[in-house]
């Protein structure tokens, strides 16, 4: 069983991609899960799931990576270690998770023992699970693992963007570029090699766009907080900074 692939936009780069399924479901067996258990206002508009994400191989594929995880987490392993042994990966880079996140600390407890035994080649991601980065991942790095905070998720307060590496995702370049922001759309690797802070463009998916109405993700998840706030103690929210219009209806379904 292959378990790096390269879809379509990462394979030009010369990318190898790990996956899961996007956000929340229900697997074969009944069994319900979240690969994202730090999503916020992203899951509404999230590009993994529309399109090729959802058809019914690719579905079961990445459920099956879930399932594996789960189910079996030191044959996934190692299974993942025999499968990087091959030469092909040598100086490669690998994104863990084109779709999905880091779902569980024993999860990412098990990447981080992967990069280290595998020094030769190079991995990142995005991720929103911060809480657990703070504890596992900061404190000492594999040399050859990058990766950004991405702004959307229920962690996003606990950012701060004068220390921590962060992305945003904003309606189109022109946002990005007004908001003295550096786009990644060159090259997905910009994200963890370029200049921060990093800008991405908004998929140009018509109902996602309509639904992100000109907003930038992490004052739409702001607005849906302060809502949320409002609301457990009766008062008024503000306006976010940017014009955002989040309420009720801009919590996560």
């Amino acid at each position: 069983m292959t378990l790096l692939r390269q879809n379509r936009e990462l394979k030009r780069l010369g990318i190898w991609n790990w996956s899961l399924p996007a956000f929340a479901g229900k697997l074969p067996d009944g069994r319900n899960y979240n690969a994202c258990p730090s999503a916020g206002i992203c899951a509404q508009v999230c590009y993994a799931r529309n399109g090729t994400y959802l058809f019914p191989q690719v579905k079961a594929r990445h459920q099956d990576n879930l399932r594996w995880t789960m189910d079996d987490l030191p044959d996934w392993q190692h299974a993942m270690l025999d499968e990087l042994s091959h030469k092909r990966f040598i100086d490669a880079w690998v994104r863990i998770h084109d779709s999905g996140d880091f779902y569980s600390r024993a999860y990412l407890t098990a990447w981080l023992e992967i990069m280290r035994a595998r020094q030769r080649t190079r991995f990142y991601a995005y991720t929103k699970e911060v809480a657990a980065f703070r504890e596992l991942v900061e404190p000492s790095p594999p040399r050859n693992f990058w990766w950004v905070y991405s702004y959307g998720g229920t962690q996003d307060s606990t950012l701060d963007p004068d220390t921590d590496r962060v992305a945003d995702v904003f309606p189109d370049e022109q946002a990005i570029a007004d908001a003295g922001w550096h786009s990644q759309e060159a090259s997905d690797l910009l994200a963890v090699l370029g200049p921060a802070p990093v800008g991405i463009p908004a998929n140009n998916i018509a109902h996602f766009k309509a639904r992100q109405a000109g907003r930038r993700w992490s004052r739409w998840q702001a607005g849906v907080e302060a809502a949320r706030a409002a609301r457990r103690t009766g008062t008024q929210p503000a306006t976010a900074a940017g014009g955002d219009r989040s309420g009720a209806s801009g919590d996560p379904q």
